[in-house]
């Protein structure tokens, strides 16, 4: 017995996971980490208001959600004052970019993207038969004019961005991202992944203009909100794009629970506030560690701090396995030029003290 072909392109694709989760990481160790701040959650956790209406919505979770998920739509559309016919709602951001590609892309298709930047972007593209065109960060951030020029080169139909940049936390301004969206050569479209905008100084996202057929803006529940367990997150662009979505989506993929969370996440702006300072706090302690251990870090705008190692990269993998071994979930980089960093989400006071530790003593067995 034999099944049919996997496709041409599904055949030609490497096994790959984006990202080897703690979950695993743990089950191959043996032992739970002590301290989790490699995944860039927000371990502050979501308001109180969510916790209370997914409790509630828990005894309910016999009922399917909606599959318009208007009500969050509607929420949503009311925040950014635009039509609620210009917001989608997806299974995170990760959901939606798949969904794009989906759109947008045939087999052989051009997708410009910055080497380093987000990898499960790259993941869907491959998926969908598109070729990743990805260029170099440039002073450890984006470089978007170079990505618009090998874009025109190209001829591609999507630029991706994240800004701020995942993973190493730089950012453009506001007037800097409506400068790029005017240089956007015809029939291209800006993939705009904005998942750390509300951790980001202002001004660093430009109004939402939905008028523009060129951008899709992109959000998340699961960083600031502090909800990446209910994999709610969300777009928003011109409506005949984002319409279009309703094509290739998943309608029944949202569960009910996280729907409802959200929707109360978004009405508790008061909370929100509150946890971004925590988190504010939380990067300046991640900076003033790796000072106090002779490291520099990056100036950054998102829920972790990308530290410098201050060698290579072989000897920036030492430190992370050091700390691993000590029990503290950290990532690092491993694009060239990236490589000698390693990152560190915001975290506890406990979760930091622990980092704290365990870098000291990381930094004085490896340079012994």
């Amino acid at each position: 017995m034999s099944r049919p072909p996997f496709t041409p392109t599904v055949a030609a694709l490497p096994k790959l996971v984006p990202f080897v989760g703690p979950e695993a990481m743990e089950r191959a160790r043996g032992r739970p980490f002590r301290a989790r701040l490699g995944a860039n959650e927000s371990v502050f956790g979501p308001s109180p208001l969510a916790v209370a209406a997914m409790r509630e919505a828990a005894g309910e979770n016999w009922k399917y959600s909606d599959p318009e998920s208007y009500e969050l739509r509607a929420v949503i559309a009311a925040y950014h004052e635009v039509p609620v016919e210009c917001v989608v709602v997806g299974e995170g951001i990760d959901g939606l970019l798949g969904l794009t590609c989906s759109l947008f892309l045939t087999p052989g298709s051009p997708v410009v993207t910055t080497d380093g930047a987000y990898p499960t972007f790259n993941f869907h593209v491959l998926a969908h038969g598109g070729k990743v065109h990805a260029v170099p960060m440039r002073a450890f951030r984006e470089d978007v004019p170079r990505l618009i020029e090998t874009a025109k080169t190209v001829c591609a139909p999507l630029i991706y961005v994240s800004n701020p940049n995942s993973p190493m936390g730089t950012w453009w301004t506001a007037g800097d991202i409506a400068a790029f969206i005017a240089e956007l050569p015809p029939e291209t479209l800006l993939v705009l992944d904005e998942a750390y905008c509300d951790t980001a100084p202002e001004p660093t996202s430009p109004a939402i203009d939905v008028s523009n057929p060129q951008i899709i803006r992109y959000r998340t529940f699961s960083k600031a909100y502090g909800l990446a367990g209910a994999r709610i997150g969300y777009a928003v662009g011109e409506r005949s794009t984002i319409e279009a979505f309703d094509k290739v989506r998943n309608h029944y993929g949202i569960n009910r629970v996280g729907q409802l969370g959200a929707y109360a996440a978004l009405r508790d702006q008061d909370y929100l506030k509150g946890a971004v300072a925590q988190i504010a706090a939380s990067r300046n302690r991640i900076r003033a560690i790796a000072e106090a251990n002779g490291l520099s870090s990056l100036p950054s705008a998102a829920s972790f701090v990308a530290v410098d190692c201050g060698a290579d990269g072989a000897f920036a993998s030492r430190v992370l396995t050091g700390l691993l071994d000590r029990d503290v979930f950290v990532r690092k980089p491993v694009a060239k030029g990236l490589e000698h960093f390693i990152r560190i989400s915001c975290g506890q006071d406990e979760d930091l003290a622990l980092f704290a530790g365990a870098l000291s003593d990381v930094l004085a067995s490896v340079h012994a």
